[in-house]
């Protein structure tokens, strides 16, 4: 892949520190020309997402998905379903993390994106009930719970996986609004929405795997965006039970992301804690760990300290999808994190030895 720009301004050239601009009321997101009337952050997506009034551009800038991440640090599921204008895909896919390697990877296509639209928000409830050639799928989405189920068919065997998880009352979740200079109908609006307590099965033929809400949780990614052609990203993710001094477990979690668009009214950075969002500033990591380091520690540095964690990796579920007029680059480096944190009251978290994931990738879509 040509070399594509880093576009993050690094820790140690900050300069003052980002503006964090919380919506905490309904507000639209575009305006009837497609004009983006909202840029910040919010801890439940209060954005009104109206899909006939992003501007066209280039036939994939509108782009829609909803992703889910499950996983217990010995295995990883990611089901998700994407609307890319031109078309797009729904896909269930099983990864063993400890042997690193793609169990099964059920994935199927469509063409036009007018045949298959989600609904408009990710952390409310709804239901996304779909057939796309051989596979079909539900995602029910209620107040306090969530069911995850797919089917289809891969190399002559059944895949179906089904998944319940909690959603505790009132969780929290960051909503972003990102703009991107020169053009403002552009934007990047995604909801991440961590610290859900998953159990389920994953069936490829003959062979099941069990996941237990003891040790496996569900991370939301749902996005609304539309974007140049051409993006970069970092994107780093877990949810975990933490004991704290007196012997108390905790539900705690973190979302970072970053290097997308313009951060000045909002950075995707946040902690969770027993359900609570507690908002931090920028981060990034101290060594750029292209083309050779993935596998080496990444040192993880946030602009108001608050945010102390290393990353070991056990991991990189790399791949490469390239289409040549569209291409997607990842490197998911998964791995073990310890470290310290720090929450809105001042209280400092000591993390030690979760497992959760960070991404970089280059796109091209």
């Amino acid at each position: 892949m040509s070399e594509t720009p880093r576009t993050y301004v690094p820790y140690w050239d900050w300069k003052e520190k980002s503006k964090q601009t919380e919506y905490t009321e309904a507000t639209p997101l575009l305006a009837s020309d497609g004009t983006l009337l909202a840029k910040g952050w919010a801890r439940h997506n209060v954005f009104d997402y109206n899909r006939d009034y992003v501007k066209k551009g280039s036939p994939m800038s509108k782009k829609e998905w909803d992703f889910y991440q499950v996983a217990d640090g010995k295995y990883m599921v990611q089901l998700s379903f994407a609307n890319i204008g031109i078309g797009g895909y729904v896909a269930a896919k099983l990864i063993d993390l400890e042997n690193s390697k793609i169990i099964a990877d059920a994935t199927q296509l469509f063409l036009g994106g007018k045949k298959h639209v989600p609904p408009p928000k990710g952390d409310v409830p709804n239901r996304y009930k779909d057939k796309i050639g051989a596979a079909e799928f539900d995602f029910d989405t209620k107040e306090n719970s969530r069911t995850l189920w797919f089917k289809s068919k891969l190399k002559g065997k059944e895949v179906e996986c089904k998944f319940d998880m909690d959603i505790m009352p009132g969780l929290e979740n960051i909503t972003t609004v990102l703009p991107f200079d020169g053009d403002n109908t552009k934007y990047f609006m995604t909801t991440k929405q961590n610290c859900m307590p998953c159990e389920g099965t994953f069936r490829y033929g003959d062979d099941v795997y069990t996941f237990s809400k003891d040790t496996a949780f569900c991370a939301l990614d749902w996005g609304r965006v539309n974007t140049p052609h051409k993006m970069v990203w970092y994107w780093g993710n877990g949810s975990a039970y933490i004991t704290d001094e007196k012997g108390e477990k905790h539900l705690f979690g973190f979302e970072i992301t970053w290097a997308i668009g313009n951060e000045s009214n909002a950075t995707e950075t946040c902690l969770f804690y027993d359900g609570k969002a507690h908002k931090f500033g920028a981060v990034d990591v101290e060594v750029f760990p292209k083309p050779d380091k993935y596998m080496k520690p990444w040192k993880f540095v946030s602009e108001d300290g608050r945010f102390n964690m290393t990353m070991k990796p056990t991991f990189d579920h790399h791949s490469d999808l390239n289409l040549g007029f569209a291409r997607m680059h990842t490197h998911q480096v998964h791995g073990l994190w310890s470290g310290d944190v720090t929450l809105d009251d001042g209280t400092k978290l000591e993390i030690k030895d979760i497992y959760a994931f960070c991404e970089y990738v280059e796109n091209k879509w």
